[in-house]
C-alpha cells in the first residue's frame, strides 16, 4: 500500500524547500568568508564559520529529538525554522570570537529541528512508495539549494560582506508557507508509543547512522580536498566552483533515480554501490594528472552522495516507529553532521594529497564491507528465528 495523506502539491512544494536549509546553512557564506570573518573578529578562524554548525548540530541533535517527541513534528519545524532564521541573521550583528561562534553552535541546533521535523512531517503525509519519491525529491532539493544558495551568496557577498545573511530570513518565508500550506498531521495514539518512546534505538538503526555519517566524512573529503588539487591542475577559482557545482549536480540526478536503483538492487545494496563509487572516485582522484579523470571522479562522487544520503533518510524512517520517529531522525541529523565535522580533519593527513584522497577511498571500501557482512549477518539470524525446523 502507499500514497499520501491530506497534502496539497505546494504543501508538498514547501517541504522539499525546507530541505534546502540544511545545506544551506553553511554554504550562504563561503563566497564571502576571508571578508566575513575578518568583519566579524575572527579572521584567523574562518573555517570555523563554516564547520560549527554542523558541530551544533551534533551538540544539540538529541534535544531537538526530545523537543520533536515533546512539541510533535509540525509545532517543532515552525519553532526550528524561527530560530532558523532569527540565528542565521543576527550573524551580521555580532562580533567576537565568544559570540559568533556561540551563535553558529545554536544555528546548528535549530537546523537539526528542521531537518528532523521537516523529515519526519513528509514521512507523515506519503507511505510506501511515494514516501520514497518525496524522500528522494528531498535529496534533490538539499543539493540543488547548495548550488543556488552558493550563487546567491556569492552575488550579494559582491555587495556588501554583511548581505549573505540576509539569506537565512529565507527561513521566515517559508515558515509562513508552512502555516499556509502544511497541515498538521493526524496524530495516531498507540498503545505501545510510550513502550517505543523508552526503547533505544535497534541495531539496524545504527548501522544507518554508521552508513550516514560514513557518506559524509567520505564526501565532504573531496570537498575539503578537491580546489587543491584542481587548482594545482591550472583550475582558477571560478572553473573550481563549477566543478563542485558539477559534483552537486550529479547528485541531483542520482538522488532522482534512486528510488528505481532500490527496486531493482534492495536497499542494502543500493548503499553498498553508493560507497563503491565513492571508492572510485577517491582512487580516481589520488590518481589524477588530468582533467578527464577528476571529471569521472566527479560523476562517481556525485552518485555515491545522491544514492546514499536520501536512503538513509528512507531506511531511518522505515526502521522506526511513529512515536520515535523524530527522534531517530534527529540522531540521523547527528550522524549526517557528525560525518561532515570529522571530514574537516582529514587535512591533518601527513603527506600528499593523493595519500587523503587514498585514505577516503579505503575509508569507503571498510564501510561498504562492514555494511554487507552485518546485514548478511543479521538476515542469517532472522532466517532462523523464524525458520520453522531451527
Amino acid at each position: 500500500m502507499s500514497g499520501q495523506s491530506d497534502i496539497s502539491r505546494l504543501g508538498n512544494f514547501t517541504l522539499l524547500l525546507v530541505a534546502c536549509l540544511t545545506i544551506m546553512v553553511g554554504c550562504v557564506i563561503v563566497p564571502g568568508l576571508p571578508d566575513i570573518a575578518r568583519r566579524l573578529g575572527v579572521p584567523h578562524a574562518a573555517s570555523w564559520l563554516v564547520t560549527l554548525p554542523s558541530l551544533g548540530v551534533v551538540i544539540f541533535g538529541t534535544l531537538a529529538g526530545k523537543l520533536i517527541q515533546r512539541k510533535g513534528l509540525y509545532r517543532a519545524l515552525c519553532i526550528g525554522l524561527f530560530l532558523y532564521g532569527l540565528l542565521g541573521a543576527a550573524g551580521a550583528f555580532l562580533h567576537g570570537v565568544v559570540m559568533v561562534f556561540t551563535d553558529r553552535l545554536l544555528l546548528g541546533g535549530a537546523t537539526a529541528i528542521v531537518m528532523a521535523a521537516g523529515t519526519g512531517l513528509i514521512s507523515s503525509f506519503h507511505d510506501g512508495d511515494a514516501r520514497l519519491k518525496m524522500i528522494a525529491k528531498q535529496g534533490m532539493s538539499i543539493e540543488l539549494g547548495g548550488v543556488v544558495f552558493l550563487s546567491l551568496g556569492g552575488v550579494l557577498a559582491g555587495l556588501a560582506w554583511f548581505w549573505p545573511f540576509a539569506l537565512y530570513l529565507f527561513a521566515w518565508l517559508m515558515l509562513v508557507l508552512v502555516w499556509l500550506y502544511v497541515p498538521v498531521p493526524p496524530t495516531r495514539k498507540d498503545p505501545d508509543d510510550d513502550e517505543e518512546t523508552r526503547r533505544p534505538p535497534s541495531n539496524a538503526i545504527r548501522r544507518i547512522y554508521a552508513a550516514a555519517c560514513g557518506s559524509m566524512i567520505v564526501f565532504f573529503t573531496a570537498v575539503i580536498v578537491l580546489p587543491y588539487q584542481l587548482h594545482a591542475l591550472g583550475l582558477g577559482e571560478s572553473e573550481t566552483g563549477y566543478f563542485l557545482s558539477f559534483v552537486s549536480l550529479v547528485a541531483v540526478g542520482a538522488a532522482a533515480i534512486m528510488p528505481r536503483v532500490i527496486r531493482r538492487l534492495g536497499e542494502y545494496n543500493t548503499l553498498l554501490m553508493a560507497f563503491t563509487a565513492y571508492g572510485v572516485a577517491h582512487g580516481l582522484f589520488s590518481i589524477a594528472a588530468n582533467l578527464p579523470l577528476m571529471v569521472a571522479g566527479a560523476i562517481l562522487m556525485g552518485s555515491g552522495f545522491g544514492l546514499s544520503v536520501p536512503l538513509v533518510n528512507h531506511m531511518t524512517v522505515e526502521q522506526s516507529h511513529a512515536a520515535v520517529r523524530g527522534r531517530n531522525l534527529a540522531y540521523l541529523s547527528m550522524a549526517l553532521f557528525t560525518g561532515q565535522f570529522l571530514s574537516a580533519f582529514t587535512e591533518f593527513i601527513p603527506g600528499s594529497r593523493s595519500l587523503v584522497f587514498l585514505v577516503a577511498a579505503t575509508v569507503a571500501g571498510v564501510m561498504g564491507v562492514v555494511l554487507w557482512v552485518s546485514h548478511r549477518s543479521h538476515r542469517r539470524q532472522t532466517s532462523a528465528v523464524t525458520s520453522p525446523f531451527r
